[in-house]
Parts: structure tokens; C-alpha cells; sequence
């Protein structure tokens, strides 16, 4: 199936300029974020309580925020969840005694709004020393993905593919990041695992591209490799628009209609899917053209030996 006509040919070199612009800007940007708001950590890193409540009826999050810092369990943060009528507060402080904080809380917000106003849906707790490894964990298998995808493009396309692929991983990665910490939304393990999922959506995407790059060079020998990538690009763009088109139908679905407790992951993904179909157009294949002497993957041809003349 194509969208576009196979003899359709945009100029994405051309462009390249201006488009690696503004990959730079945006990194740049992300950089900026991350120092000055950094992320917000969930429990999972942080360590603590996390207690979800609903109410029967619409409750003021202000008289919530009251009856709960009455119980002195340290810095509480209480957010909507999902409707006005749902909660969630956490309290960034370890407590071995789960089901303790568990019953204060509901206890304090029986007493203000009345017994059998509430239901507790959820309570999870993480100490800290288990939320530091799992931090460490989590940054860990980040930089594990990229070396390994590192190793098996640069056994599969040479190191020049290899390198381009990497700088395009780490664009999304941290532009993925910056919008996390624009947000406010939590980081955690579940968005862990969102980016190593944009990470392999990305790194595949990729090597499509590269493939088709190697073997149009093959093809087109006396080509420039600017109109090898060009046109590798447009033959395969139908593809690119046909596989994130399809997956962003499903991550929308599962953002508008899967409720708060996916709807993160799923913005994640959805971000995590644009960016990386972007940088593998106009930041992987680029990248290429700034190696000098790089002729598109291909094996140089064989010269055949000629037998020498006797005299």
C-alpha cells in the first residue's frame, strides 16, 4: 500500500539544514529544562506512599489538602485522577506500616466528610534505598539499549550508520525527556519502559531507511550519496506513513479512552513516536553526509585479476 506516487520526490536533504536547526534548538531546550525543573520522580525513584481514593460525590481538593496534612505525615501531594471525584495522595516519606497510612487517611477523611463518603482504590509504598536502585537500574538499561544498538548497527552498517543511529537515539531520548520535565508528568517505571519501547520504534525505523540507502547505492554507483538518501527517503515514506500512522490510531485510542492510569505512558509514547519518525528522516540519514568519504554502506567493487601477458 502507498500513499505517495513512487516517482513523488521531496527534497529532505535540502532541507537538512534548517531541520537539524531545529534539533539542535530543541535539544538545546531540553537541556535547559532538565537543569532548571529537572523530572518529577515518581515513588518508584523517590521512595514513599501513594493512597488513591474516590469519593461518592464532588469533593473541594482544598478541604482534602486539609484533612490530610492534619495527620503530620510530611509533605503530601494530592492531585485529581481521572474525574473530580477521584484522588490521589502521596506522601513522599517511607512508611513500613502500609496499611497504617492506609487506614489514617481514611480515617481523617471519614471524620470530615462523613463515614462511607469514600473507597480506598490503591495504596503502594517503595522505600528509598529501593527507589535509589531503581533509579540506578532505570538510567542503566537506557545506556545499555544504546550500546547494544550502537554494536549491532556498526556490525550491520558499518560505524558511520552506527554513529548516525546513535546521535538520532539521543535526540529523541532527551527531547523525550525535556517534554517530561515541560509537563510535569511523573517519571517512573512505566515511562522507563516507554522509552526503551521509542527507543526500539526509532531504532527500526532507522535501519529501514539505511537498508534501502545501501542498496540504492549498489544500484546507482555514479549517484551523489545526497541523491541516494533523498531518494531512499521518498521510496520508503509510504512505509514510514503507513506503520506510525497505524501505531499512533492505537496509543490515541489508548490515550483518550484508556483512562489516567495508562494515559502517561501512552502521551509518551505518542511524543516518543513523532520524534522518532522525525529524526529518522531529517536527523539519521542526514548525518550521513557529514562523513566525508562515506559512499552509502556498499562493499567496494572487486577488481579482477588479469592474467599477465607473456611475451
Amino acid at each position: 500500500m502507498e500513499f505517495f506516487r513512487p516517482d513523488l520526490n521531496f527534497d529532505f536533504v535540502g532541507k537538512r539544514r534548517i531541520f537539524i536547526g531545529i534539533s539542535c534548538a530543541a535539544v538545546l531546550l531540553s537541556f535547559v529544562l532538565l537543569a532548571t525543573r529537572g523530572l518529577n520522580y515518581g515513588i518508584d525513584f523517590v521512595g514513599g506512599t501513594i493512597v488513591q481514593v474516590a469519593f461518592k460525590e464532588k469533593k473541594p481538593i482544598g478541604d482534602i489538602r486539609g484533612a490530610v496534612s492534619a495527620l503530620n505525615l510530611g509533605d503530601a501531594l494530592i492531585q485529581e485522577f481521572g474525574s473530580d471525584r477521584e484522588f490521589l495522595i502521596r506522601v513522599k516519606e517511607f512508611r513500613s506500616d502500609v496499611e497504617g497510612v492506609d487506614k489514617r487517611i481514611a480515617g481523617a477523611l471519614e471524620k470530615s466528610f462523613g463515614k462511607g463518603s469514600l473507597e480506598i482504590r490503591r495504596t503502594e509504598s517503595v522505600g528509598p534505598q529501593v527507589g535509589e536502585d531503581l533509579k540506578r537500574k532505570a538510567m542503566s538499561s537506557l545506556i545499555f539499549a544504546c550500546i547494544g544498538i550502537l554494536i549491532y548497527v556498526g556490525l550491520r552498517f558499518r560505524f558511520v550508520p552506527a554513529a548516525a543511529s546513535i546521535v538520532a537515539l539521543l535526540h529523541d531520548v532527551i527531547i523525550t525527556m525535556g517534554i517530561l520535565s515541560l509537563t510535569g508528568k511523573e517519571f517512573n517505571l512505566p515511562i522507563v519502559a516507554a522509552v526503551l519501547t521509542i527507543i526500539g520504534y526509532s531504532i527500526n525505523d532507522t535501519i529501514v531507511i539505511f537498508d534501502r540507502i545501501r542498496e540504492n547505492t549498489r544500484l546507482s554507483r555514479r549517484s551523489e550519496l545526497g541523491e541516494v538518501i533523498n531518494s531512499s527517503i521518498n521510496q520508503t515514506l509510504s512505509r514510514t506513513i503507513l506503520t506510525g500512522g497505524t501505531t499512533l490510531l492505537t496509543l490515541l485510542a489508548f490515550f483518550f479512552l484508556g483512562g489516567e492510569v495508562i494515559a502517561d505512558f501512552s502521551f509518551i509514547l505518542i511524543v516518543g513516536i513523532i520524534i522518532g519518525t522525525y529524526s529518522s528522516i531529517y536527523v539519521a540519514s542526514p548525518i550521513l553526509l557529514a562523513f566525508p568519504g562515506y559512499s552509502g554502506g556498499a562493499a567496494a567493487p572487486r577488481r579482477s585479476k588479469k592474467a599477465p601477458v607473456r611475451a
